[in-house]
């Protein structure tokens, strides 16, 4: 299965088969962390670099350039400059880093959107879409009309967008906190960090690209203990030939020691 075939297989899990529920849906999210999600509407791009890395515990060798899921995942430099590479991510990409950190959140502990949270993503991705097709139609036809419908358009989707993404990061926030409070809730057996090994005083090893970043480490090879030794029998081995010497009959007195 490839990469590309992986990742739709994902897209599929997350709408039919988790079944768990987020701690905290997005139109309750304000309430369950109002200072959090004011934080979040402000300094949206330092919001989402925290929580990609609380989300990877810290351990930026396991991160990936939107979480791998697309194609220039791996290829940015992620194993030398992890911290920059997200930094990027987090600015140019903003809406991809905040996805891919809630697709990541998602697949660790197979939680599900409920209804109300799928309406509330797809009216702010329509409007969005609304805006362009307003600003594309101003643009043909030069009527001042429909240029003030852009305007307006694209105003109510930019305050839908504001709202909803600091909803959304407020609800990742919460449940990496009952994740953290909780770690039993982990699902997904391939989300704890891999034990770091050196190599000839190097960094460790990095995933090739199209792994998961989260791939459990091989298994080690199961031996079978040795047999547990046992004394040999008196007199299973031959006296040596001839016989033991006798010992000697006495030590020769030490120099200059007198009687």
């Amino acid at each position: 299965m490839t990469s590309k075939d992986q990742r739709y297989a994902k897209m599929e899990l997350r709408g039919s088969s988790y079944t768990k529920n987020w701690k905290t849906d997005l139109k309750s999210a304000t309430c369950a962390d109002p200072g959090f999600c004011c934080v979040s509407a402000i300094c949206t791009c330092c919001v989402s670099y925290h929580l990609r890395k609380r989300f990877l515990r810290g351990d930026m060798s396991r991160y990936l350039c939107c979480n791998g899921d697309w194609p220039c995942s791996g290829r940015c430099g992620e194993q030398s400059q992890p911290e920059l590479c997200l930094c990027m991510e987090v600015t140019f990409c903003f809406a991809q880093s905040v996805a891919s950190t809630r697709w990541g959140i998602q697949d660790e502990m197979q939680l599900q959107n409920t209804q109300c949270d799928n309406c509330i993503i797809g009216t702010m991705i329509a409007a969005q879409y609304l805006a362009c097709i307003c600003w594309l139609a101003a643009c043909i036809s030069g009527n001042d009309v429909l240029n003030e419908l852009a305007q307006l358009t694209d105003n109510i989707a930019d305050i839908l967008w504001c709202s909803v993404c600091a909803c959304m990061q407020t609800q990742h926030k919460v449940q990496l906190d009952e994740r953290d409070a909780h770690p039993g809730i982990v699902m997904s057996p391939y989300a704890a960090p891999r034990p770091q090994a050196m190599h000839g005083g190097g960094p460790p090893p990095q995933a090739p690209y199209g792994a998961s970043p989260y791939a459990a480490p091989p298994q080690a090879a199961m031996y079978a203990p040795p047999p547990q030794y046992q004394a040999p029998p008196p007199g299973s081995y031959p006296p040596p030939p001839g016989g033991y010497p006798p010992p000697p009959q006495g030590y020769p007195p030490p120099q200059g020691w007198k009687q």
